[in-house]
């Protein structure tokens, strides 16, 4: 852990040395493993969603419906906060507020 750690303090410092083409390429590899640990997290989010409403619904087959309802919703906002990562993403890449 200590070495990630200093790995990224060292890149941080490499980063605000930089000249814009260091900063753009910094700027790269941020946005995809944003997008990539933001992907991954709404993965797992979702998976964990359908699962509790199958198991709900396989317990009382009657709130079936609601539950359907209730996994849509959840669902909806679990992929809301991944395309607020790629927004973040986006604007990192190409409205850079680093470059001068």
């Amino acid at each position: 852990m200590k070495k990630i750690l200093f790995l990224l303090v060292a890149l941080t410092g490499l980063a605000f040395g930089a000249d814009g083409e260091q900063i753009k390429a910094f700027s790269v590899v941020a946005a995809g493993i944003g997008l990539g640990v933001a992907a991954l997290g709404g993965a797992i989010g979702m998976g964990h969603t359908a699962s509790a409403t199958i198991l709900g619904t396989a317990r009382n087959p009657g709130l079936g419906g609601k539950l359907l309802t209730t996994m849509f919703i959840a669902l909806a906002m679990i992929e809301a906060q991944v395309i607020y990562a790629l927004v973040i993403a986006l604007i990192a890449l190409y409205a850079n507020p680093f470059l001068v």
